[in-house]
């Protein structure tokens, strides 16, 4: 991912984070997780994986925000 990518990949979950509380334990965090790759954790992807695709969720939001305005 290419620094300006990942500037606006933080900066989106930044932004979820102070709307939705920082804490990752919380009800929607894991709803997330969830709804991204199912309940049973066995089946997750890898940690880079879940890594990569948390970064391009971030990415998403920072965009639609700016699409939004």
């Amino acid at each position: 991912m290419s620094p300006p990518r990942f500037l606006k990949a933080c900066m989106g979950l930044a932004f979820m984070g102070l709307r939705a509380g920082i804490n990752p334990r919380n009800k929607y965090w894991q709803w997330r997780m969830h709804t991204a790759f199912g309940s049973d954790e066995s089946r997750w992807p890898s940690a880079r994986e879940r890594r990569r695709a948390m970064l391009e969720y971030g990415e998403w939001v920072w965009n639609m925000r700016r699409y939004m305005r």
